[in-house]
C-alpha cells in the first residue's frame, strides 16, 4: 500500500495502540483539534480481539460497548460477536477518519533531551520520534500471564494459555483441565463440555461471583449505586446472587463468601455472566476441581492432594499489561506494574504522557474507554491552551520517520 501523502505534524499527539481505549482517545483529541497519529504494534486495528477465540461475545450490551461518536449496528445483536466488533473498530476508524500507522511498534517512551521543546521521545524500529504528548493505550490486557508453575516443563500433554485457545473443536474426545474461573475459563469449559470434550474439569482457586448472562445490565446497577458503602453493595450482590444462581456446593463449587464489589476492588476482576457454565456444572458435564499446584510428567497435583492426567490444560490465568519495557524507567508505574495515574490524571514528573485502558471497572471497560478518552482530552485542551507543545522542525523530524510506517485501510 502506498505510503500517505506528507503532512505537517508539527503539533500532535501520538497514541500508542489502535485498541478500543486507543481509538476512543484519537477520536476525541481529533475532535479537540489536536492532530493524532495513532502507532500500532500489528497490522491491523483491534488485533487483540481478532485473535481471541472463535465463539467470543461481549459481556456488555451494545449501548455501554460503543465508543464515542458511533453506535455498535443493531445488526449486531444484544450479544456482538468478536467478529462483528472488529468490524465496528475498522468502521470506527473510517467514521473519524483515523490516522492509524500499523506494523509501528513503539519499544520504548523516555524523556526528551533538557532545552528541548519536545517532551517524548518514542523509540521505534524506524529511530526515534520526539513528540509532545503521548497516550499509552496498549491496554491491560497485553501480554498473556502463565503461571510458573513447579514442573511445568515436565509436563508431557498439551499446555496453552487461553489467548492461542481459538475453538473447541481439537479437543473433543479430550480430557480437558481448564485453570481458572474467570469469564473466559467458565465460557471455554462449558463450551468444551457441549462440543465432544470427553472430560471437562475447571480448577478453581477462588469461587467465583456468578450472575446470569441477562444481568449484564447490572453495570448501570454498578453505576447507581457507586456512592453506596461498599459493605452495603456487597451483601446485595450476593443475595442476588443466592436468588439468581444456584447452590453448586455439592458439585465443588461453592459459594463466594467476597462480595463482588470488594473483589473487584482488591483484584480487578469482574463477576463471571454466565453463559451455560452452571448447567454444565449441576449435570456434571463440568467438573471443579482444586487450584493447580505444578506438574509431574503426565500428571497435573492439584492443590487438595489429587493427581489428574489430563490430555491438555487450558490456562485462563489472565493477561499482564508488560508497560515496563515501554516505560519502566519513567517512575510512573506501581508494583504491579499498572500505571499510577489514568486518564486525565499524569504523574507530576511526566506531563503530557496518559494512559487509557488500565482499569477494569464494573461499569463496563468499553464504557470506560469513552470517559478516559473524553477526559485525556479536556486534560489535552488545558495543557495545550498554557503553551505549545513542538516547533515546526520537531514536527518534521517526526513526520519523516511516521511516514515510514504502514498505513492502514
Amino acid at each position: 500500500m502506498p505510503p500517505t501523502p506528507q503532512r505537517d505534524f508539527s503539533a500532535f499527539t501520538i497514541v500508542v495502540g489502535a485498541g478500543p481505549h486507543g481509538l476512543a482517545a484519537a477520536a476525541l483529541l481529533g475532535r479537540s483539534g489536536a492532530p493524532t497519529v495513532i502507532l500500532e504494534r500489528s497490522d491491523r486495528v483491534g488485533a487483540s480481539w481478532a485473535q481471541r477465540y472463535d465463539h467470543l461475545s461481549l459481556h456488555t450490551t451494545p449501548g455501554t460497548s460503543k465508543l464515542p461518536g458511533l453506535s455498535v449496528p443493531r445488526q449486531a445483536g444484544p450479544w456482538v460477536s468478536r467478529d462483528d466488533y472488529v468490524r465496528y473498530l475498522e468502521s470506527y476508524v473510517a467514521h473519524h477518519r483515523l490516522d492509524v500507522r500499523v506494523t509501528t511498534p513503539v519499544q520504548r517512551i523516555e524523556r526528551a533531551e533538557p532545552g528541548s521543546r519536545a517532551r517524548w521521545l518514542l523509540h521505534t524500529p524506524d529511530g526515534p520520534v520526539p513528540t509532545g504528548a503521548v497516550v499509552v493505550a496498549t491496554g491491560r490486557c497485553h501480554t498473556p500471564n502463565l503461571p510458573r508453575w513447579p514442573g511445568r516443563s515436565t509436563f508431557t500433554g498439551t499446555l496453552l494459555h487461553s489467548a492461542h485457545y481459538r475453538s473447541p473443536v481439537p479437543y473433543r474426545g479430550q480430557h480437558v483441565l481448564v485453570v481458572g474461573a474467570g469469564n473466559s475459563g467458565t465460557e471455554i469449559a462449558g463450551i468444551l463440555a457441549g462440543a465432544g470434550a470427553e472430560r471437562v474439569r475447571i480448577a478453581v482457586r477462588t469461587p467465583p461471583n456468578i450472575l446470569p448472562r441477562s444481568s449484564a445490565r447490572w453495570h448501570a446497577v454498578g453505576r447507581l449505586t457507586e456512592a453506596l458503602p461498599l459493605g452495603w453493595r456487597d451483601r446485595t450482590s450476593l443475595l442476588t446472587q443466592r436468588l439468581a444462581v444456584p447452590d453448586l456446593t455439592s458439585r465443588g463449587l461453592p459459594r463466594p463468601r467476597t462480595g463482588l464489589y470488594t473483589r473487584n476492588v482488591r483484584e480487578g476482576v469482574n463477576p463471571v455472566l454466565d453463559h451455560g457454565f452452571v448447567d454444565a456444572v449441576r449435570s456434571g458435564r463440568v467438573e471443579p476441581v482444586a487450584a493447580v499446584q505444578a506438574f509431574d510428567g503426565p500428571d497435573v497435583l492439584l492443590a487438595d492432594g489429587t493427581r489428574l492426567r489430563p490430555d491438555t490444560v487450558i490456562a485462563a490465568t489472565g493477561y499482564q499489561p508488560n508497560l515496563h519495557g515501554l516505560v519502566g524507567s519513567l517512575g510512573v508505574l506501581d508494583e504491579a506494574g499498572l500505571p499510577l495515574a489514568v486518564g486525565a490524571r499524569t504523574n507530576p514528573e511526566a506531563v503530557g504522557l496518559y494512559f487509557a485502558g488500565y482499569t477494569n471497572p464494573l461499569t463496563g471497560v468499553l464504557r470506560q474507554a469513552g470517559i478516559e478518552a473524553r477526559a485525556i482530552a479536556q486534560a489535552f485542551r488545558r495543557e495545550t491552551a498554557r503553551a505549545a507543545l513542538l516547533t515546526p522542525h520537531v514536527g518534521d523530524r517526526t513526520a519523516d520517520i511516521l511516514r515510514r510506517g504502514r498505513p492502514s485501510g
